[in-house]
């Protein structure tokens, strides 16, 4: 069975954060998102890796 797409507000939901985080975090971070039409559709597995490998950590001060 495939794993389903969840929206924008589910990923931040299952994330713990904001929407304009989530948003943020496709701009700047290139968090795994994919583009449908006008929204914004993220699979969990996916996005769960990004963060474990460090991809929402914050960024080194210059």
């Amino acid at each position: 069975m495939s794993e389903p797409w969840l929206s924008a507000d589910s990923i931040a939901a299952h994330v713990g954060v904001t929407k304009d985080t989530i948003y943020a975090w496709i701009a700047d971070k290139g968090m795994p998102a994919h583009k449908v039409g006008r929204l914004w559709k993220f699979q969990a597995s996916e996005v769960d890796e990004w963060v474990r490998g460090g991809g929402a950590a914050l960024d080194d001060e210059k």
